[in-house]
């Protein structure tokens, strides 16, 4: 018997079948094919913030004029700013205020030096404010009982005054719009010289609003408080002074009664306290006084016409 030559695939292509057969799944046993693993969406690219725009000058709001006040920012990169050589403080915004006293000079001068010690100046021409003389018919002593006693009471409530503007308050009060704590008749002016009973004196430092006694007086903007006189002084009265922030501050003299104390927060609007006649006064009124460190401010420059 011969088997040829095709002996060894005759035999093993039976099992060939087998082995396939064996291989391919059967109808019911529910198998399916593999699934392809599914790639995960690439991250989205964090957006990078834009670069604020840099500063090479100053940015300045406001008139330079005695008697006001000047915001602005500082160029690009400043590391420190003076005012006729006297340090400004500067906010983490850049930004900043100055002012100028009743009878600040003609020129003033603004340097910020940035971290290159490059620095960049600015020369303000300050512009002159317009006076007038008030006669007063009150005693240039206030409310002290004889000359004697006002020399004697009188030292003591300046170092009461300037501690309180000198407590350092953190307070953005000075960046709002501020507005009158009270509405009425203006009844004295800010920068006016006043001759009182005769005697010549000091200019008038804020501007009085003539309202009847117990009438409210709020917060001209938001503030902490460094001043509620325990007792009246002998020229203010019953005494409140509200830091805004950055060296500005509001003096509020004459009062009937105060509503807050030494420390209080308190907010644009809020009630104070109210009108009074305490101290060196001729009739109920507000006294509303603004300073910049040791500069008078003119508070109609600041919070605009009154009832505006």
């Amino acid at each position: 018997m011969s088997f040829g030559r095709d002996w060894p695939m005759r035999i093993a292509a039976p099992g060939l079948l087998f082995a396939a057969a064996a291989c391919v799944p059967s109808a019911d046993t529910g198998a399916r094919p593999a699934q392809q693993p599914v790639a995960e969406p690439a991250a989205a690219p964090t957006p990078v913030p834009p670069r604020p725009p840099q500063r090479a000058d100053f940015v300045l709001a406001g008139i330079a004029e005695q008697g006001a006040v000047l915001v602005g920012q500082v160029p690009s990169g400043t590391r420190t700013l003076t005012l006729d050589g006297v340090v400004v403080p500067v906010a983490a915004d850049d930004r900043f205020l100055i002012a100028f006293d009743r009878d600040a000079a003609p020129s003033a001068r603004l340097v910020a030096t940035r971290v290159d010690g490059r620095a960049v100046e600015r020369v303000l021409a300050v512009a002159p404010g317009r006076w007038r003389l008030e006669h007063i018919n009150a005693p240039y002593r206030g409310g002290a009982s004889s000359n004697a006693d006002f020399e004697r009471r009188r030292p003591a409530e300046l170092a009461q005054i300037a501690a309180a503007r000198n407590m350092a308050v953190d307070s953005d009060g000075w960046r709002q719009t501020f507005r009158w704590p009270v509405t009425g008749r203006l009844s004295g002016f800010f920068g006016a010289q006043r001759v009182y009973q005769g005697k010549p004196g000091p200019y008038h430092g804020g501007t009085d609003v003539a309202v009847p006694a117990g009438t409210p007086f709020v917060a001209p903007a938001d503030g902490v408080v460094v001043l509620a006189a325990a007792a009246p002084f002998t020229l203010e009265g019953n005494l409140l002074i509200v830091d805004h922030g950055m060296g500005l501050s509001s003096a509020f003299l004459h009062c009937q009664r105060l509503d807050v104390e030494v420390g209080d927060r308190v907010v644009q609007g809020q009630q104070l306290g109210t009108v009074g006649r305490t101290g060196r006064a001729t009739g109920p009124h507000m006294h509303w006084g603004l300073k910049w460190r040791d500069a008078r401010i003119d508070p109609g420059k600041l919070a605009g016409p009154i009832g505006g």
